[in-house]
């Protein structure tokens, strides 16, 4: 398999002089064809600034953007038009991101007339409705007439990932795609997205504050990236991070996620840390980033400089020597 995006030392900073904040820190990531990748971490750890500028909304302060192996920046104007068609991306509110001037019908036809995939009102309106159907909205005509506030968010969801497909994508972000979804519709959503993967052959960069979610969604041949502070501290194949995590903060995580499990739940232990407080990406601290309250600290180490990614057994790298 080739590569179809690939991060490259990207860094993303917001303001000017003594305000400015690095949301991402010269990350490197690098996605296959087919492959779905997790991006995971607490809010405002720079991951949906991440998912951003991987879906070229969001240019880089510094670093590479490759798709197919080219950079964004400096692709010709029709490259570009490619990268648009075949990089889509799905919000995390589906309140926000449809617009409510428009009937479902409107949403759906819109993209495909403006980039000439049908021919005609009827084959886009056809197309549309076939659209919806294979999301899971039934019966289609009659959501075509719909307005987003007669829908609810489950199925304001559906239409955005409905719309996202009409361009036929071959990489598509979801940024906390369920996260505003009610809890009992979420599984369906995920469910819904690994079939879509599967029909149409798309690669996910699936973000989420939820280790269960991207254990579920990424657990057959995925893989998870953890993020701190806009660092990468860890990542590997999914099933290496959930069963046996190196970093502390992917173990604090995990160990945050509650247990279905009365047994299990009796006896898990929660990860104590040496502080509740995150640092304030204004100033942020020297070495590793979590290390003010990573209960394995030790001086001179995780405060001297910042940590390299380093291969750990069962696949995948972790930025903490300490514990390995």
């Amino acid at each position: 398999m080739s590569t179809i995006i690939e991060l490259k030392n990207i860094t993303k900073q917001f303001g000017k002089g003594d305000e400015r904040v690095t949301a991402v820190d010269s990350l490197s990531v690098a996605i296959e064809e087919g492959e779905i990748v997790c991006l995971v971490g607490e809010s405002g750890c720079g991951k949906s600034t991440t998912g951003a500028m991987a879906a070229g909304l969001l240019p880089v302060t510094a670093g590479q953007v490759l798709f197919n192996g080219k950079d964004i920046a400096t692709i010709s104007r029709n490259e570009y038009k490619e990268f648009r068609h075949k990089v889509q991306i799905v919000h995390q509110d589906p309140y926000a991101s449809l617009n409510p001037t428009q009937t479902i019908a409107q949403i759906i036809t819109t993209p495909l007339r403006r980039h000439k995939l049908v021919h005609g009102r009827k084959a886009a309106y056809a197309r549309a409705v076939e659209l919806l159907e294979i999301v899971g909205l039934t019966p289609a005509e009659e959501m075509m007439t719909k307005y987003p506030h007669q829908l609810s968010g489950g199925q304001r969801q559906r239409v955005s990932v409905a719309r996202a497909l009409t361009l036929n994508p071959s990489f598509i972000v979801a940024d906390e795609a369920v996260s505003m979804v009610d809890v009992s519709l979420r599984v369906s959503i995920l469910a819904m997205l690994t079939r879509l993967r599967k029909e149409f052959d798309v690669t996910f960069l699936f973000i989420t504050h939820d280790l269960a979610l991207a254990k579920y969604f990424s657990w057959h041949g995925g893989r998870i990236v953890v993020m701190y502070l806009g660092r990468i501290v860890e990542q590997g194949p999914t099933q290496r991070v959930i069963q046996n995590p190196r970093h502390p903060y992917t173990q604090a995580l995990l160990s945050a996620v509650p247990e279905a499990d009365p047994n299990i739940a009796r006896t898990k232990k929660p990860i104590e840390l040496r502080g509740a407080d995150i640092p304030s990406l204004l100033n942020l601290p020297r070495g590793c980033t979590f290390h003010p309250r990573c209960p394995h600290f030790t001086p001179g180490v995780c405060d001297a400089d910042v940590l390299p990614l380093i291969p750990v057994k069962g696949g995948g790298f972790v930025a903490c020597p300490v514990i390995n």
